[in-house]
C-alpha cells in the first residue's frame, strides 16, 4: 500500500469515527432536553393558565366597580386565557389526558362562563347578580390554582421515572462519550505514531544507505521489501549501489588490463632498438646470406625478422589462432635452428578454430617456456606439442613437452597468479601475465588454465577459451573491454 493510500484511506476514516462520536453525544443530549422541554413546557402552559386566571379575575373585579371606567376585560387578557386553554386542550389532545387534566378544562371554561355572566349583569345594570357571578368566579379561580398544582405535582410524578431514566441513560452516554473520546484519541495517537514509523524509519534508513555510498561503502545489503514509493527508493539505491559496484569492477579490470599492455610494451621496447634500421639490417643479411649460397641463414634471418616484427606490433590489438601460429611457427624455426635434431616440434590443428581471437602473445610464451625450461637440457629424444582444437563449446590450446617438469609449489604459484614473472625467458614474458589478460579478455575468471606437470616426466598447459561468434567478433581494443 502506497504511502499516498494510507494517508488517504485512514486520516478520512479516523475524522469519520470523530463525527459519528460527535454526532452520538449530540443525539444524547437532544433526547434529553427534548423531555427536560415537554415537562417544562406543560407546567409553564399551566402556571401561565393560572396567573392569566388571576389577570382576568382582577380585571372583572375593576370593571364590576366601575363599568364605564375599565373595558380591558373582555381585551387581550381574555383572549391570552382562552388561547393557553386551547393549548392544553391541543396538548391534551396528543397525549392521554388524565381526568384532573379534564377537570382543569373545565373549571377553565367555568370561569369563563361566570365571568361572561357578570359582564352581561354589569351590562343589564344589575349588581347584585354581577356580583355574585363574581364571587362564583373567584372560587372557581381558586379551584383553577388547586387543580393547577396538583397538575404540576402530577406531571413531576409522571416524569420522575422518566428523568431518572434519562439521567441513568445520560450517565451512561456520558461514560460512553468519554470512552470514545479516549478510544478516538488513542487512535489518532496510534495512526500518527505508525505513518511516523512507516514513513521516518525507512526514510532515516535510505539517509543512512545514502551517506555510505557518499563514503564509497557499496556493500549494501538487501533492504526489508516494501510496496510503497520508499520501497521503489531503496530499490532504486540497492540497484544503483550494485551497478556502482559492478562500473567498479569493470574499471579496475580496464585499468589492470592498461596496466599488463605498458609492461608488455615497455618489455618489448626495452628489445627494441631501432626496429627499421633492425629490419633493414636483417634484410640485407638474408640477402647477403643468399649470395653467399647460405639460404638456411637467410631463412633464419627472414624468421627472426618476422618474429621482431610481430612482436613489435600494437599488443592491445587482439589477433586469430592463424597469426598466432605463423608467429610461432617462426619462432620454432629459430629455436630448432639452436637445438637441432635435439628437439622435435609437433603441430596439430583443427582449421576450424584458426579464425577464434585471442590477446597476442598468447601461446608463444608457453612454447618459448617449453624450450628454455621444459627441454633445454635434454640431448635428444625431447618432444614439444602444440594441438589446437575444439572441445564441445570451446576452443582448447594445449602445449605439452616431456621435459623436466615442474614442482607442485610451482605449479600452484603459477595458477593463484600471485608469483614473480619468469626471469629466464628470453621475451620476460610471464606466464601469469598470459593467464591474467586472458582472463580480462574473456570476462572469466575460473576454469580456464590448467597446468598438469610431473617431474621428469613433462608439463602440459591446457587453455581453454570460449568461442566468439562472428556478432562477437571487434577490433575493439582489448583495453577497452570490460
Amino acid at each position: 500500500m502506497t504511502i499516498r493510500t494510507k494517508l488517504l484511506l485512514f486520516i478520512p476514516l479516523l475524522v469519520v469515527f470523530a463525527n459519528i462520536i460527535a454526532y452520538f453525544v449530540f443525539q444524547s443530549g437532544k433526547v434529553v432536553q427534548q423531555s427536560y422541554d415537554e415537562m417544562l413546557g406543560r407546567i409553564l402552559l399551566i402556571e401561565q393558565t393560572s396567573e392569566s386566571a388571576e389577570s382576568n379575575l382582577k380585571l372583572l373585579y375593576a370593571y364590576l366597580l366601575n363599568p364605564r371606567g375599565d373595558k380591558a376585560v373582555q381585551g387581550p387578557t381574555e383572549y391570552q386565557l382562552m388561547q393557553l386553554k386551547a393549548r392544553i386542550q391541543e396538548v391534551s389532545d396528543s397525549t392521554d389526558p388524565s381526568f384532573a387534566e379534564e377537570d382543569y378544562m373545565n373549571l377553565l371554561a367555568t370561569f369563563l362562563e361566570q365571568k361572561q355572566a357578570a359582564v352581561l349583569d354589569t351590562k343589564a345594570q344589575d349588581p347584585q347578580s354581577a356580583f355574585e357571578h363574581y364571587i362564583e368566579a373567584e372560587k372557581t379561580v381558586s379551584y383553577i390554582h388547586e387543580e393547577g398544582q396538583q397538575l404540576i405535582d402530577a406531571e413531576l410524578a409522571y416524569y420522575r421515572p422518566i428523568i431518572e431514566n434519562i439521567r441513568n441513560k445520560n450517565e451512561r452516554m456520558n461514560g460512553w462519550g468519554v470512552a470514545l473520546f479516549g478510544m478516538n484519541a488513542l487512535m489518532g495517537v496510534l495512526l500518527a505514531i505508525w505513518v511516523s514509523r512507516s514513513i521516518t524509519g525507512p526514510v532515516g534508513r535510505l539517509v543512512g544507505l545514502a551517506k555510505r555510498i557518499a563514503t564509497g561503502d557499496l556493500n549494501i545489503r538487501p533492504q526489508p521489501r516494501r510496496d510503497d514509493e520508499l520501497g521503489v527508493l531503496s530499490d532504486a539505491i540497492s540497484q544503483m549501489s550494485t551497478d556502482l559496484n559492478i562500473l567498479i569492477e569493470k574499471d579496475k579490470q580496464s585499468l589492470e588490463m592498461r596496466r599488463l599492455v605498458k609492461e608488455l610494451e615497455l618489455l618489448a621496447l626495452q628489445n627494441q632498438i631501432n626496429p627499421h634500421f633492425l629490419f633493414n639490417t636483417l634484410n640485407v643479411l638474408s640477402k647477403l646470406a643468399i649470395l653467399e649460397g647460405a639460404e638456411k641463414t637467410s631463412d633464419l634471418i627472414v624468421s627472426l625478422s618476422n618474429l621482431l616484427r610481430y612482436s613489435l606490433q600494437k599488443l592491445d590489438k587482439p589477433v586469430t589462432l592463424q597469426e598466432e601460429l605463423d608467429h610461432i611457427r617462426e619462432y620454432v624455426t629459430i629455436q630448432q635452428a639452436r637445438f637441432r635434431d635435439r628437439i622435435r616440434f609437433d603441430l596439430h590443428f583443427d582449421a576450424s578454430v584458426l579464425q577464434q581471437q585471442i590477446p597476442a602473445l598468447t601461446i608463444q610464451p608457453f612454447i618459448e617456456n617449453a624450450f628454455l625450461h621444459g627441454v633445454e637440457d635434454m640431448e635428444s629424444g625431447a618432444i614439444i606439442v602444440l594441438t589446437l582444437s575444439r572441445a564441445n563449446e570451446d576452443v582448447q590450446i594445449e602445449i605439452s613437452d616431456n621435459g623436466k617438469g615442474m614442482t607442485e609449489e610451482t605449479r600452484l604459484s603459477v595458477l593463484r597468479l600471485k608469483g614473480e614473472a619468469e626471469s629466464g625467458s628470453s621475451t620476460g614474458l610471464g606466464m601469469q601475465n598470459v593467464f591474467r589478460r586472458l582472463q580480462l579478455f574473456y570476462g572469466k575468471e575460473e576454469g580456464m588454465v590448467e597446468i598438469n606437470s610431473n617431474i621428469g616426466r613433462g608439463t602440459t598447459i591446457t587453455i581453454r577459451i570460449p568461442v566468439k561468434k562472428e556478432s562477437e567478433r571487434t577490433d575493439v581494443s582489448v583495453v577497452d573491454r570490460g
